[in-house]
């Protein structure tokens, strides 16, 4: 792979993949056929297979987690900061995968994919997706790889319910879990914030019932989606250090009902922005996903749920986190305990919110990196 000056210590010029397999049956009972992945993979698999680590992503994500896809392009991958050489996620010594999720519209078999039989989009023909669907489908892309198992599975928020989930659906393929900012289910405010930003989608006219495909589409309530959404993943203290009661000009016309404060400028930029790379299903249906998964109801209690894990795990969460509090990690952790499994727990002292994740924070690209060199060295030893 390239790697110019620009860049830094970036993987360079990534090429994205797709892997197709002729059937899936969703945990619904439905059953489609193909179905595609796409995916992209960072540094290089070791003879012995037992480097392999699969990032899992969030709600917004895609497969396009590390790097660029030109030598023109200037938005790298969501999880940049983290994966490459010398990086947490380091590409000198791991092999990185990472698929945009089913249910996605990144270049995975989504609301937004041709349905063979109609030749027209799914769109709410598609059926419902979990976050058990999402690793199962993952389990194809990594099984085609030919790995059997992984040293780590990592990610923060949805992915975080992926990682977790992987630990109980496939014991013996996961090595350790690396959950950032999550839960083991949604609480009723994460529920209710997820529900506005779905009827803000569906109650705009061009939502059409979701067949708007091949017009102009919902993209008032879908930026309306992204701004409540925006809201939930930075702290109060952060967006008030960040924006305060700035207006965008000196001396704003109070007549008006413009976006005159920096932070409605700020709102109305991030949904605009999504608008551009997102699809206004894969809203709908990922979101519900992120709402139905609950490891209690599906196991009968937490302490069960985590009965037969075999993983090592590092559980973080952070301070200032209203959406993914750090009482919701540290439930985790308690149940992972009661079970006898090692388990590592740091809840950092931060003031930027669920989205910290995402930055360039030390302290987590600390965690991480003594982490997955313990979790190295004892696969080699």
């Amino acid at each position: 792979m390239e790697n110019n000056s620009t860049m830094g210590k970036s993987v360079g010029i990534v090429e994205s993949r797709e892997f197709t397999f002729d059937s899936f049956t969703f945990r619904s009972g439905r059953t489609l056929g193909p179905v595609t992945l796409a995916y992209e993979t960072y540094g290089t698999l070791n003879a012995q297979k037992n480097n392999a680590i699969l990032l899992t992503h969030a709600l917004s994500g895609s497969a396009h987690a590390a790097g660029y896809h030109s030598s023109d392009d200037r938005h790298p991958g969501w999880w940049d900061l983290y994966v490459g050489p010398g990086k947490p996620f380091d590409t000198d010594n791991y092999f990185i995968i990472c698929s945009n999720v089913i249910g996605g519209c990144n270049g995975s078999t989504g609301p937004s994919s041709i349905n063979p039989e109609t030749g027209k989009p799914y769109g709410l023909d598609f059926p419902m997706v979990t976050i058990h669907d999402m690793v199962n489908c993952q389990w194809h892309l990594i099984q085609h790889l030919g790995i059997d198992r992984l040293l780590s599975i990592a990610g923060g928020s949805m992915g975080g319910m992926q990682a977790l989930k992987w630990s109980i659906m496939y014991p013996d393929m996961v090595g350790s879990v690396i959950s950032i900012a999550t839960s083991a289910s949604l609480s009723a405010q994460g529920i209710a914030l997820n529900e506005v930003g779905r009827q803000a989608i569906m109650n705009d006219p061009n939502w059409n019932g979701g067949n708007y495909y091949g017009s102009k589409g919902p993209d008032a309530g879908l930026s309306l989606a992204r701004m409540i959404g925006h809201i939930t993943y930075l702290s109060e203290k952060h967006m008030h250090e960040k924006f305060g009661r700035r207006y965008k000009d000196e001396d704003p016309t109070i007549t008006r009902f413009d976006n005159v404060f920096m932070v409605e400028s700020y709102l109305h930029y991030q949904g605009t922005k999504f608008v551009d790379r997102f699809d206004a299903n894969t809203y709908l249906y990922i979101t519900k996903a992120i709402d139905y998964f609950d490891l209690k109801k599906d196991y009968g209690t937490l302490h069960n749920a985590f009965s037969s894990v075999k993983s090592n795990f590092l559980i973080i969460s952070f301070t200032s986190d209203w959406l993914y509090p750090s009482s919701q990690s540290k439930e985790i952790v308690q149940a992972l305990r009661a079970n006898g499994k090692n388990v590592m727990y740091t809840d950092i002292e931060t003031d930027m919110g669920h989205d910290t994740f995402l930055i360039d924070y030390e302290p987590l690209k600390r965690n991480i990196t003594n982490f997955l060199k313990r979790e190295y060295e004892r696969v080699k030893s």
